[in-house]
């Protein structure tokens, strides 16, 4: 008697969607990112350096793979046919960290001291309700910079660096539902720091309580064994208003619906939760090419960015020297 053979079944695979290449409003290559570390990082460093890729999201490589040996010039070769046109760079020196933002393949190259950073988990034990769901990073965040506009070249040019990291918006075509989140630079001409924060944009109905919304939310029966009448649980005292204060400067009027709370024609107010990482930075220096070349700003003049320099050096070349010796 013949012997019965299990068939295989042949499951063709799903074919992912491919990113677009080209920004549709400026007709450029869309902006890509590889956020990577130049020496050894100790571990907090290591953790901001995955919230900085996470942040980057969608168009960055969240998974890129390092190895000690690698020199900035390996990183230059993926990038070109990657379509990379940004490097976000991390190093650690004895005095502090450091971040250096790059265009590929010819700079110029942004140099900032970091002074503090909080990285996102330390943002989300701070709150009571932190809010960070997975498809919040489907879309690139918007970018807003603050007090940058004084005039000086350095100041300008930090702000068209930061601006073509992320994909430019049309405000008259985008979809309200892909704007989820936002980065914001403000710049303190005082203490010439730049305050940099990471948010989550949120929409709730104007003069709906957090109970109702909830119930519309959730898709589920509310428990009211302990009620008398179903009024009761929309005039319940303490979920009537909550105190939130709707202002009347951060509501927006929707032109079409936002989910199953937010309906068109109606306000609703715009809400920001922090989501980090949270960073206070100084611009340090700006160089002509990719971390080379001449230099066009530098905070501590000559004397002291030679030196400065020569502590990024040292801090980047430690793991390659470790490895030579080995």
């Amino acid at each position: 008697m013949a012997r019965l053979r299990n068939r295989k079944m042949f499951v063709r695979p799903t074919a992912k969607k491919k990113q677009a290449d080209v920004d549709h409003i400026t007709g450029d290559k869309i902006p890509r990112s590889f956020v990577f570390a130049r020496g050894k990082l100790p571990g907090s460093l290591r953790q901001l350096q995955m919230n900085l890729r996470k942040l980057m999201l969608p168009f960055t490589a969240l998974k890129l793979k390092e190895k000690k040996r690698n020199s900035l010039k390996d990183f230059l070769n993926v990038a070109g046919p990657m379509g990379v046109t940004h490097f976000l760079m991390l190093s650690k020196t004895e005095t502090a960290p450091y971040l250096r933002v790059a265009r590929t393949p010819q700079g110029p190259t942004l140099t900032f001291k970091i002074h503090e950073y909080s990285l996102a988990v330390d943002i989300a034990q701070s709150q009571l309700h932190p809010r960070c769901p997975q498809d919040l990073f489907k879309n690139a965040p918007l970018i807003v910079l603050s007090g940058f506009g004084s005039g000086e070249e350095h100041l300008k040019l930090t702000t068209v660096m930061f601006q073509n990291i992320f994909p430019a918006i049309d405000v008259n075509t985008v979809k309200l539902s892909s704007c989820q989140r936002i980065v914001l630079l403000n710049y303190n001409k005082d203490t010439k720091l730049i305050d940099f924060r990471h948010y989550s944009i949120r929409l709730q109905p104007v003069g709906v309580s957090r109970r109702l919304r909830k119930f519309v939310q959730n898709h589920q029966v509310p428990d009211l064994r302990n009620l008398q009448d179903v009024s009761d649980f929309v005039s319940k005292v303490g979920y009537g208003s909550e105190s939130e204060g709707d202002d009347e400067a951060a509501t927006v009027t929707l032109a079409n619906d936002l989910g199953r709370v937010n309906k068109a024609s109606t306000k609703s107010a715009v809400k920001l939760q922090e989501i980090g990482p949270r960073m206070t930075l100084q611009l340090i220096k700006i160089e002509e090419g990719l971390c080379s070349g001449g230099v066009i700003f530098s905070e501590y003049g000559t004397a002291s960015e030679k030196r400065q320099e020569k502590n990024q050096n040292n801090g980047e070349d430690a793991e390659e020297n470790d490895e030579d010796s080995d």
